[in-house]
């Protein structure tokens, strides 16, 4: 029978590189097909200038670029270089990109790419074009440098064909044939090619491409500046033509510049410019797609350069005396979120997409797609590159436009962690949004979702605040999108009552008689339990990575209510689901609404309002109910994600506003305040619970993410189980453990390296100051051997933070408040 029949659709860097991975995994019915010439068919790639700078904020993008320039070394087309490993150099010109590049260099030891900040002389020392009076420091990544994409391609497609893989240029696309959900061919132009498998790698035509199939590609083609210089008198000589550079690659961030040599020439790369979105139906009636054209090389527009080009010759004053020989408006992939677009389609099984992937990512993503398609699963994880992670607001194409324009303007800007979206906004708000407003609440977004990160109306309470909970002054990087109110939410949380708006969170209705059997199949706890019964429980992988942690509550016989992380679950369910129709799932945030009301005396609030029981002994903790709260139906779960007694109390989203006004009214009398995400993040540390995709991934498995406790083996089969066979909280190597900062101020935000006698042995994931224990905390993955009590120290910016070990959890390991 032998392997699949792939047609990748795109025969640029991405689509080349996955002929390569899919070959070299012994697939060898692979059909690779593109609408130009070969080998440079004119998309991206053939004229990616080819920068690769491997340090990235994001750990899978990082490990995307690395292994793209480890493959990339070893390669050559007959003889000339793929890759030249001439190292990347990013300098600054204010203090503030100076401190970002200590963060970013950060960012490289956690996630194991070497490289350091230099002073002006040691920049000037790798690149003497720069002006040393123009720049504070670098940072010099010496693994970085320059791919050759259209030599890569050549090697790459060589040795695909090697291995049994079919190039065919000058074919286009023109339809996907399906049968019964699955594909079975690809239309195009020269006829039908039969496949079992469709993977689309074109780039920015991959809308096109996935509208055939009625996908929603959340891309937008947007086109961004490339000149080249005439002829630099110190640049004559230094370069053969077969070397073309000798220095670093080298980038401008504070004016949105890139630069590298071509021979005794420069090409400069800018993002200074004004978004230029490009049609696809321009394109296509332009007739470009063509043996001898470019589409994706648009004429140059040199107003939109000419500040860019002052800009760059204040930089590299050997500019001064030349001019700009050539440039062009190239067409290149941007997204909502700036993330790579992979993923299956839902409703057409073997169709699958690569898109929005630059020339540094590209052998990773490439390898990440051949280990889902044939292994299952990718090593590295990847929920930020998923094409389903987007809620369906996201899907818009006027959200897609402004946003994916909004990173454009964005991609060199320094961003803090928390850095609100400014447009579009208001897209999701919960029933209580006018009343969050009143109170001063200050939002953040996320999913398209409102989200209150505190209140103005509870800076009143400064004043009452104990000595013991006021917190240090925060520097001015922590102290962003921060408000000291975080520490009088968390103190009345801790010693009244507060209600935290729940609803943004994902939560999906699973019903059917088939409902208990699939969870019991998908999950690691027991799922056959008690009417009003609430697990918490893990999603693994087959590999017995966490792909989730979920809560199910069971609200009848065949009825369950999953609170979960996002519309990857959505997804993940809708696919493993029967096709029998004994399982329908639905996603009912958008139509229901949450209160959490948290607090020592939250019981005398909602009892004060309701008929129903909610004392200890009618109302236990992990248990749900159906009741009423001043005439409101609500379903009422005892369970906390804050440490304190409470309840998620949730309705329909028409009950949800007089809910929280009844709440509201009877709670003045014990003190109750509305509280925001950023007290909840910190309360939630300080009891050591998890956040996926934050703390735990698919890369960790649950006795190395401290969840062992949630797994059930001896329920029988789910997926995952036969992964974790032998395995327990004493055999793993690594582990998630608390720190403790030890000089009781310094607030680290995440993905710090934490480093253990002088070395770095890993890295900060969620961190907060602990209002409660008066200290700021994290939680970092290290090896396992550092035991409560262990020394390390955190590098913040250009400083090492000592911090402790400590045991887990900070606050109430008894579970004596929760369960009061």
């Amino acid at each position: 029978m032998g392997s699949p029949r792939v047609v990748i659709i795109g025969a640029g860097i991405v689509g080349a590189n996955l002929a390569d991975e899919l070959t070299a995994r012994g697939w060898d019915r692979i059909t690779v097909v593109d609408q130009g010439p070969l080998p440079l068919t004119g998309g991206s790639t053939s004229h990616a200038p080819g920068l690769v700078f491997q340090t990235n904020a994001s750990k899978t993008m990082t490990e995307f670029a690395r292994y793209t320039v480890e493959k990339f070394v070893g390669m050559d087309v007959d003889g000339e270089w793929c890759f030249s490993q001439l190292g990347g150099l990013e300098v600054a010109t204010t203090p503030e990109r100076l401190a970002d590049l200590h963060r970013k260099q950060g960012w490289a030891t956690s996630w194991g790419i070497e490289g350091s900040v230099l002073d002006p002389q040691e920049c000037v020392q790798l690149h003497p074009l720069v002006d040393e009076n123009q720049i504070l420091g670098g940072l010099y990544v010496p693994t970085d440098g320059l791919a050759k994409a259209s030599r890569a391609v050549v090697a790459l497609a060589r040795r695909s064909e090697a291995r049994g893989a079919v190039f065919r240029g000058l074919t286009k696309v023109t339809g996907i044939e399906q049968c019964s959900g699955r594909v079975t061919g690809v239309d195009t132009t020269n006829g039908v090619i039969p496949a079992d498998i469709v993977v689309s790698c074109a780039g920015f035509w991959g809308p096109d491409i996935g509208a055939m199939v009625g996908m929603n590609v959340p891309l937008l083609p947007l086109a961004h500046q490339y000149a080249k210089t005439d002829q630099i008198p110190e640049l004559v000589g230094r370069n053969s033509e077969l070397a073309e550079a000798g220095f670093p690659i080298l980038r401008h961030q504070d004016h949105d510049l890139y630069y590298r040599e071509h021979g005794d020439r420069l090409g400069i790369g800018t993002y200074a410019h004004r978004p230029m979105p490009v049609s696809l139906r321009d394109l296509e009636e332009s007739d470009a797609v063509s043996a001898s054209d470019m589409p994706s090389m648009l004429p140059f527009t040199g107003e939109d350069f000419a500040p860019s080009w002052e800009q760059s010759k204040r930089l590299l004053p050997g500019l001064e005396s030349a001019k700009i020989d050539t440039g062009f408006n190239g067409v290149f992939s941007f997204t909502p979120d700036g993330g790579p677009l992979i993923g299956e389609s839902t409703d057409v099984a073997g169709f699958w997409i690569a898109e929005a992937v630059w020339v540094t990512h590209s052998a990773g993503v490439a390898r990440a797609v051949a280990q889902l398609l044939v292994d299952g699963r990718s090593e590295i994880e990847l929920h930020g590159c998923d094409v389903h992670r987007f809620e369906e607001i996201q899907l818009a194409p006027d959200y897609v436009s402004e946003t994916s324009q909004q990173n454009f303007v964005e991609i060199y800007d320094v961003l803090h962690p928390l850095q609100p979206r400014v447009s579009p906004r208001d897209l999701r708000v919960s029933p209580f949004h006018a009343r969050q407003r009143e109170l001063g609440a200050f939002f953040l977004e996320s999913g398209g979702w409102e989200r209150p990160h505190w209140f103005e109306a509870n800076a009143g309470l400064l004043d009452d605040l104990p000595e013991e909970w006021t917190p240090p002054a925060r520097d001015a990087w922590s102290a962003k999108f921060h408000s000291p109110i975080a520490a009088v939410e968390a103190w009345r949380t801790r010693t009244s009552v507060a209600m935290y708006d729940m609803t943004p969170l994902k939560r999906l209705e699973i019903s059917g008689r088939s409902a208990s059997s699939l969870l019991e199949r998908l999950t690691t706890g027991k799922m056959d339990k008690s009417i009003g019964s609430v697990t918490y429980t893990l999603a693994l992988d087959r590999a017995g990575g966490v792909r989730s942690d979920l809560t199910v509550t069971r609200l009848s016989a065949d009825t369950f209510q999953v609170g979960a992380n996002g519309n990857l679950d959505l997804d993940y369910f809708l696919r493993q689901a029967p096709g029998d129709g004994s399982v329908q799932i639905r996603d009912i945030t958008g139509g229901t609404c949450c209160i959490g009301l948290w607090g020592p005396r939250a019981r005398n609030l909602v009892q004060a309002l309701s008929s129903d029981g909610f004392s200890n002994e009618s109302f236990k903790y992990f248990r749900s109910k159906n009741v009423r709260i001043a005439g409101v139906p609500v379903t009422a779960m005892r369970l906390s994600y804050v440490g304190e007694l409470g309840w998620e109390l949730y309705t329909s989203a028409d009950n949800g506003l007089r809910l929280w006004d009844v709440l509201w009214q009877e709670g003045q009398q014990y003190g109750v305040i509305a509280a925001g995400r950023a007290a909840f993040n910190s309360l939630r540390i300080e009891k050591g619970y998890r956040a996926w995709g934050t703390d735990m991934t698919t890369e960790h498995n649950p006795y190395e993410a401290g969840l062992g406790f949630a797994v059930r083996p001896q329920k029988g089969e789910f997926v995952g189980r036969t992964a974790l066979e032998g395995v327990s909280d004493a055999t793993v190597a690594r582990r998630l453990v608390c720190l403790r900062v030890d000089d009781g101020r310094s607030v680290v935000l995440g993905q710090e390296p934490v480093f253990l006698d002088g070395r770095p042995v890993g890295y900060v994931t969620s961190a907060a100051f602990g209002h409660t224990v008066g200290a700021p905390i994290a939680y970092a993955w290290l090896p396992a051997t550092a035991a409560p009590g262990t020394p390390v120290e955190i590098q913040y910016f250009d400083r090492r933070v000592a911090a402790t070990v400590v045991a887990e959890p900070m606050v109430d390991p008894e579970m004596r408040r929760i369960k009061a």
